[in-house]
Parts: C-alpha cells; structure tokens; sequence
C-alpha cells in the first residue's frame, strides 16, 4: 500500500494493493474547491503516468461546494471513479456529482464497498 499524505488535504488518500486508489473524506467534512484541488493533485502525484480506479468514500460528508464539483468534473489520472455512501443525504450529494454534464470517466454511487470494488476492478488494470 502506498500512502500519499498531501498537504491541505482533509482526506486520507492510498493506493491499495488491488491497484485502487482509496480517497476517504473524515466525517461531517464540508469540502471546498480548495480541498478538492489538493485532493486531485494529490491523486495525481500518486498515480504518476499511470491511471487507476478510484474509490471515493464520502460517507457521512456534510456538503460538497459548488467550486469543489466543478473541480471533481475535470480529469484526473482516475480511471473510473465509484463513490461510496451510506446514507439518502450521500446519495443526494453524488447525484451533484453525477448531475455534472461531462464527468471526465465512468462514474457510479454504491452503498456496498464490496459492489464498488467489483465495479472498479472488472477490466480495469493501471493504463499509462
């Protein structure tokens, strides 16, 4: 497992040893443009050349701002992206999400980890 503390970043962020980059926001986190800009660089620091499925785990986030979609509508080196929640208020923050016109890779909302992970794995291996 390879870990990438970011600064500024209020989310842990791993590459898994499945090849998944695991982003996990803290609790009741409201996340701004400027979080989701370092959430992104440090994604794409970790992955380098290489693009990897990522899952989102967003679980009990209080908002995600306006300036933060738009940031989470650009590439990055995902190359699919599943978002994991646990309640209707997740689900309702990742319909923003998914409500952006363009989402720059496959994008999906789960409840189940396991189901997330199956989605994210199935043909998918790191691309350059």
């Amino acid at each position: 497992m390879t870990n990438q503390p970011a600064e500024g970043v209020k989310a842990d962020l791993t590459l898994d040893g499945q090849g998944v980059i695991q982003l996990k926001w803290p609790r009741a986190v409201s996340i701004s443009q400027a979080d989701a800009e370092a959430a992104m660089r440090g994604v794409n620091e970790l992955c380098g050349d290489l693009r990897y499925p990522m899952l989102v785990d967003m679980a009990t986030t209080a908002q995600v701002s306006r300036g933060a979609r738009t940031v989470f509508g650009k590439p990055c080196q995902a190359s699919r992206i599943a978002l994991l929640g646990a309640s209707p208020v997740d689900k309702v923050l990742a319909n923003f999400i998914l409500g952006i016109n363009k989402l720059p890779c496959p994008t999906r909302f789960f409840t189940s980890r396991e189901e997330a992970t199956a989605w994210l794995l199935k043909d998918q291996q790191a691309v350059a």
